[in-house]
């Protein structure tokens, strides 16, 4: 598709697939696909944009500055099935973009309480290891990513821990839920020939000059930003882009 057609579509307020440019796709969200191999799993599709989840505990020693708290560590692998993009090999820095975007907005929200993984102060503590793999990348992975983290982390249980052996029975889940303190939700705004959008396809993600993914809480706190994109955004554009992410940011809670 030409790029030029398209940034003039957009320049007009129109789209290819005639949407406003502030509406996402349709959104599916399933939970527990892989209830056998992992303690939460999700799977997310916006349009034809496909991302899985799953959430794996482990237990290790805790940082020594923060001998309580346990920790979380994202991980985004993009496979090449899903893009012609995509190469197999070491982390792109598009995948560790993604895994930091995911990471810091639940991170910074305050959304998992550390201290809540703590299994015995300075010696054991719990590992939450966030797993995300886009299956079809037709755009707009950020959204899709943190959307698939979330539903899975609600639907994570805690696996078994004999203590005596140290040892986790990952085969007996036990009913404790990862209690979530909060529910931060990624929102990313695209700006094209001065117009914000929402959602773009992959043929629009070509022709972006800049996107602010935007992370936010139930009552509209942000928690974190990041900026893309080669073209510097104004003061004016950051107010316009937060508006316009809380707006669809309640949308997209309906969906969760």
């Amino acid at each position: 598709m030409n790029e030029d057609y398209i940034r003039n579509l957009i320049k007009n307020h129109k789209r290819l697939d005639n949407r406003k440019l502030d509406e996402h796709r349709p959104i599916k969200i399933e939970y527990g696909i892989s209830s056998k191999s992992a303690e939460g799993s999700s799977r997310v599709r916006i349009g034809n944009t496909e991302v899985v989840c799953g959430v794996k505990f482990d237990v290790g020693e805790p940082f020594p500055d923060k001998p309580d708290e346990g920790t979380i560590m994202v991980n985004v692998e993009l496979l090449p099935l899903s893009s012609p993009e995509f190469e197999s090999g070491p982390p792109r820095v598009d995948s560790i973009e993604l895994a930091r975007v995911v990471d810091r907005g639940i991170r910074e929200s305050k959304a998992i309480d550390f201290k809540k993984l703590c299994i015995k102060a300075g010696e054991k503590v719990w590992l939450v290891f966030i797993d995300i793999y886009p299956i079809n990348d037709n755009g707009n992975l950020f959204d899709a990513a943190s959307l698939a983290a979330l539903a899975a982390l609600k639907d994570t249980k805690y696996p078994k821990y004999d203590e005596k052996a140290e040892k986790i029975i990952y085969e007996e889940r036990t009913k404790n839920p990862l209690q979530l303190e909060k529910h931060p939700l990624a929102v990313t705004v695209n700006k094209v020939n001065g117009n914000f959008l929402l959602d773009p396809t992959d043929e629009e993600e070509n022709v972006i000059d800049s996107r602010l993914t935007i992370a936010i809480l139930e009552d509209n706190t942000l928690s974190a930003l990041q900026k893309g994109g080669d073209e510097a955004l104004t003061p004016e554009d950051i107010d316009k882009m937060i508006e316009m992410a809380q707006k669809a940011a309640k949308t997209l809670r309906g969906k969760i």
